[in-house]
């Protein structure tokens, strides 16, 4: 099969942009299956785009920005869904008197704890190691939102996961 010049780059692009997106797609939904839809989803539209995102300046980051997005409004679709399914649940307490916090919370908890913007930019920066301006070009923010949200979502996970384990789960400041 003879591949033109468009369907070459764009295979190209998917061969070596494909992993990185749906590691992306995971750590903000925290789903395998959500994220290998959303990566589908956006490579789609990504495709019938490709005249458009192969000439911008930062193709990759274009990718990013659209799967962040198509997972924003996954997540905001979900919320929306678990919000009428509670309105015919039955209410009842499932209160714990004395919760064991440190072994109930683990990463994946801890990030979805997070808001949409804070979780982006601490897996964008920390779990891909991405520059405040890579971030902020996948994102469609300025670097100081990513500077002031990575922060806030630091400082929160290090409250929900103690400083020791927040530090093992960046490795390093940025």
């Amino acid at each position: 099969m003879v591949l033109d010049d468009a369907s070459a780059e764009f295979h190209d692009f998917f061969e070596h942009h494909h992993a990185e997106l749906a590691r992306l797609a995971y750590m903000l939904t925290g789903e395998p299956d959500t994220a290998e839809d959303l990566v589908a989803d956006a490579l789609v539209e990504l495709w019938h785009r490709w005249d458009r995102v192969r000439r911008a300046d930062h193709p990759v980051a274009y990718a990013r920005g659209v799967v962040a997005n198509k997972a924003r409004s996954r997540i905001r679709s979900a919320v929306r869904e678990r919000r009428r399914i509670a309105l015919f649940r039955l209410h009842r307490s499932e209160r714990v008197d004395d919760p064991d916090v440190a072994a109930a919370v683990d990463v994946r908890t801890a990030l979805a704890r997070l808001s949409f913007g804070k979780r982006a930019c601490v897996v964008l920066r920390h779990a891909l190691d991405l520059s405040e301006k890579e971030t902020a070009l996948a994102l469609g923010v300025s670097v100081g939102t990513v500077k002031s949200q990575t922060s806030k979502g630091m400082a929160e996970l290090r409250r929900l996961l103690g400083t020791r384990a927040a530090g093992e789960l960046v490795g390093r400041e940025h």
